[in-house]
Order: structure tokens, then sequence, then C-alpha cells
């Protein structure tokens, strides 16, 4: 399931900020490593174990937000030749830290891994899963700086279509560290060059084949508060503080640059799926009911969604900077629910093993120094490329590692879930017993009474209650009153108006 992306800029003191740093607190999210654990970190640091095989020839670039330093990836695109008089294709390279090479199995530093399993994201700041020492430092693909990857090469027809899969450990150095704004704006200019250039030629024929096999890619706003404070009595040093929403849309280049993510972990899965031991990421389709109910929520915000129109061709079509469309795309994150990592071994396949959103088979590995169970797929891709058994340490593991991950996931939907709360509070607090449109995208089975309603403007989402014996108009538009928005204290809600 996606990520809801939010971001908080203010003073360190803000409620809001107060709030969160609570929140933290009740959830015992650690807030630091223990003193072997930064021991072990920083030895590694200095002594990973290193590759034989030099790539460093490759000029690799990261496209990742401005300010992050824990790179996971890095590519270079080029062209094939044809063969003959048959069109050419594409070649991918796209290395992925290899945090394996720092991290020794059964060390103080890879149980605390097992502990955290996840990076948790908080709009005002993240709690790692590994120390800065590793994730922002010697194992971070960063520009100029040599270290160990797991390289993967995809070779590509004319169309997209993956031919071949190679992927082993080598020795690498990143050549520059690109964001999505600048490379939006070298694309459209017509000034990339064409290792750049060819994001969006690969990229949007990835997104062709994507529709065709029934793929779906929801283009989710990132909501950004600020915290605007006003003096309300200079003499006295008044202030109020105040805060507003704004929405950051995907560009094109965000999804393109997704596509070469997704290229790998559908490759990973395949691999698993042939060498007969792996963990794949498993999604069933959604429930009967689940697409009715959100064509009644499309209905409502007044979304045109004919009946021959599939939901993944609908989605594609939605503009994400369209309050009404962004709304509409939040919530189509609940067909997104209920998704698991499946481990498999010595051949016995598990019954699904498909993801409903990707259509195909696929595997998170492309994301280890924020997400544990990466590091795992990785070592097992590797031994299915080079046809040599899978690591025992990594067998070892499969009892426990799903477990893990589902409970690392559960906390890091709990803290999406919370910070938009306070979030939304925060935003709302000074608008106490105003009426706002909105949309009831949801309606407790037991009790009609109650249920969520999301705002059209701005795209905030809360708990509704209505009077006795009046059911929510389920898919329908409804004028509802903030009756309360307090950060740290309350969550939003709302009475029909």
């Amino acid at each position: 399931m996606p990520r809801r992306h939010l971001r908080v800029k203010g003073a360190a003191e803000a409620p809001l900020r107060a709030a969160l740093r609570a929140l933290r607190g009740e959830l015992g999210v650690p807030d630091v490593f223990p003193l072997q654990v930064l021991v072990e970190a920083e030895h590694a640091a200095k002594s990973p174990r290193l590759p034989s095989y030099d790539a460093t020839d490759i000029p690799l670039f990261t496209i990742d937000p401005p300010t992050s330093t824990d790179l996971d990836q890095a590519m270079h695109l080029s062209r094939r030749p044809g063969s003959g008089s048959g069109p050419g294709g594409y070649r991918v390279r796209y290395a992925i830290a290899d945090v394996a090479a720092f991290v020794t199995p059964g060390s103080a530093l890879d149980a605390e891994a097992h502990r955290r399993v996840t990076t948790l994201y908080f709009p005002d700041g993240k709690v790692p899963l590994h120390p800065a020492c590793l994730s922002e430092g010697a194992a971070s693909l960063l520009p100029a700086h040599t270290c160990p990857a797991v390289l993967w090469t995809l070779d590509l027809d004319a169309d997209g279509r993956t031919e071949s899969v190679d992927v082993r450990r080598a020795l690498v150095r990143s050549r520059a560290k690109l964001d999505y704004a600048g490379v939006q704006q070298e694309i459209d200019a017509g000034t990339a060059e064409e290792p750049l250039a060819l994001l969006k030629e690969i990229g949007q024929r990835r997104e062709r084949l994507e529709v065709e096999r029934g793929g779906i890619s929801l283009n989710i706003p990132e909501q950004e508060i600020t915290e605007r404070t006003d003096t309300v009595n200079s003499t006295v040093d008044t202030v109020n503080s105040t805060y507003e929403l704004t929405y950051r849309a995907p560009l094109p280049a965000d999804g393109w640059n997704a596509q070469i993510s997704l290229l790998t972990g559908m490759a990973a899965a395949e691999l698993m799926l042939a060498h007969g031991t792996g963990v794949l990421r498993t999604l069933p389709a959604a429930p009967d009911g689940a697409v009715g109910r959100l064509r009644r929520t499309a209905k409502a915000l007044r979304i045109d969604w004919p009946h021959h129109v599939s939901y993944a061709r609908l989605i594609r079509s939605l503009d994400p900077h369209d309050p009404r469309h962004a709304a509409f795309l939040l919530e189509c994150t609940t067909l997104l629910r209920g998704a698991h990592y499946t481990p498999f071994r010595d051949g016995s396949l598990p019954d699904i093993t498909t993801h409903s959103a990707v259509a195909a088979p696929y595997a998170h590995c492309t994301a280890p120094l924020r997400r544990l169970v990466d590091r795992y797929a990785s070592e097992i891709c590797l031994a299915a490329a080079a046809d040599t058994p899978t690591p025992d340490w990594v067998l070892a593991a499969f009892d426990t590692l799903p477990d893990e991950m589902a409970g690392g996931t559960r906390l890091a939907g709990r803290v999406e879930r919370e910070c938009v709360d306070i979030v939304e509070a925060a935003l709302l607090k000074d608008r106490v017993g105003e009426v706002f449109e909105g949309c009831v995208v949801d309606v407790e089975e037991d009790q009609l009474t109650v249920g969520t309603v999301q705002l059209e403007s701005p795209a905030v989402v809360g708990r509704v209650v209505g009077a006795p014996g009046s059911p929510l108009p389920l898919g329908e538009r409804l004028r509802v009153r903030l009756t309360q928005a307090e950060p740290g204290a309350a969550k939003v809600r709302f009475a029909p108006a």
C-alpha cells in the first residue's frame, strides 16, 4: 500500500511537533541505537565485505527527494542495438545497496534490524532501520562514493519487455544525485543526456505494459503541512500558530522511476519462482463489492467513470492536482490492503504467487536500507542467478521473517494513521464549527450512523457521527460540521450539518 506522504515545517516546540514526540513515546518507537549496535556499525562501515567484480566504470545516477541521503538504488539506462533488421531494445543496470556486505547474520546489528524491521516515517523526521553511518554513509549509494552493491542487468526488447536478467555483487560508484523536479525539467526541456532521457522512454513503455496486464499505480499527492506563526500582541510577544495544507502532486518522472523498481521486483520474483525458493510480496484480488463502493464514491465526487472503463484505466486518467481526484486517489488505497510476505522453499510454490496491483509475481528487493526483507530477497536472487544453494542464514529466517515484516508493516501503518490524525487536527484546530463539503466513504456495518467522511477540500478524512435513526449515505455527498480537532488530544470529528 502506498505511503501517504506527510511533511511538516515549523518551530521545534510547536504543538504539532510536541504531539508527534508524544506519539513516538506511546508507540515505543526507539529513539537511539544501543551502543553495541553503533560500535558494530562503525566497524562495518570501515571494513565491509567487498566483491571482486568492479563495475565502477558504469556512470550510475540516483533519483531521490533533494534531502534524502539513504540512497538504496542507482541506475544507468542505455540502448541495445537490434539484430539484423530487427529493432533494438534497452539495457537497464540497477544497483541496489548491498546491506549484507555490512551486516553479519547473528550480530547485534542484525538483531537490531530484526527488531526495527523497517524505517518509520514521521512528518518531522524518520526512525531508521540501520545506524546513519551505514544507511546515510558507507552503504548508501551517494555520489562519488565507491561501495558494494547488488547489480541488476535487465535487457529489454523494443516494447520494454524483459528478455534476460543478470544479478551479481559489484563495486559501484554513482556519478550524480538527481531529484525528481530537476529530472522532469531536464527531460521536458530536451537537455537530458541519453541515460537520463531514456527514463521517460522506458518508463512509458513499462507503463503501457502495466495497463495491458491490468496493473495499478496510484499517484498519491504529497501533503505538506506548513506552520505559520502570527504575532497577535508584539508588546507581550503573544503569537498564534496556524497551519496550511499544500500539495505536491507526483511528477511523471516519479512514475517512470517507480517503473524501474517494479521491473526489478518482478524480475526478482521470477528468479525466485524458477529457483524454487523465495519471499514474494503477494496481494489477493480486491473483495467483492470493493470496486462497487469506489464507483459510488466516484459518483459522489463527480468523477465520470463509464462502465466500459476499467479501474486501472480510470486511475491513469485522474489528475492529482484536482482536489476531487486527490480525494478519490486516497480512497483507492483501500483496494491495496491485505498484502503479505509469502515465503516458499524447495520447489513448493504458494497458492498465491501474484500481487494483484502489480498484476504479476512481485518481490520487495530494491530498498534494503529501509526494509529488512529486501536484504534476504537479494541473497535469494544472487543464489538463483548463480545456480547455488540459498544461504543457510536466509533459510533460517523463513519461519520468523513473515511475522516480523507483518508486525513492522502494522506499526508503520499505525504510525501513518496516527500522524495523519495529528496533522489533520493541527490543520483544522481553528476551524471547529465550520461546515465543509464532503463524501461519505465508509459506514460501519453494525452502526449505520457512524462512518468516515472525506472532505473535498482540504483533503482530510475524519469520523462522522449522525443522529440516531438517520443512516449515513454511503458514497454520497454530505455537508458536515467540524465538531472537534486538537492535535495530541483528539482526532478530527464531524457531524452532519
